[in-house]
């Protein structure tokens, strides 16, 4: 896949998550956001993953702890949703992880907590999207 067509998988999950939020606005969970933009994804026609579980390797051996994405969309996407009042870097590395643990390239950091959709969105590449 190369980066035009990462930019458009990930517009498309940006109009999605546009619809949601304007749909029913700030200030509700997380768990309900990412319901409703499962069935928003879904209904464009999108494959979409929740909750994918992440093993944790360490030293090249798995442990027994594991990590969930909140979405992986078309299995090339992490969406990592948030409700809070203001993103921080943690939650920025956080997704980070998340792709690099994945071996995903390209992550979304979604906060639904804001009055503008475009206020929310955190952009992640891992490399290089073009490889």
């Amino acid at each position: 896949m190369d980066e035009l067509s990462y930019n458009k998988l990930s517009s498309k999950i940006i109009n999605a998550c546009i619809e949601v939020h304007r749909e029913l606005g700030p200030g509700l969970l997380e768990s309900v956001y990412e319901e409703c933009l499962t069935h928003e994804l879904r209904s464009r026609g999108l494959y979409v993953e929740r909750q994918v579980e992440i093993p944790v390797m360490y030293k090249g051996k798995e442990t027994s702890k594991t990590f969930f994405m909140d979405l992986l969309v078309e299995d090339l996407i992490v969406v990592e949703l948030k409700a809070v009042d203001n993103l921080l870097p943690i939650h920025e590395v956080q997704t980070v992880t998340y792709m690099r643990l994945a071996d995903k390239k390209l992550g979304l950091l979604i906060n639904f907590n804001v009055t503008q959709m475009r206020q929310g969105i955190r952009r992640k590449i891992n490399g290089n999207l073009n490889e």
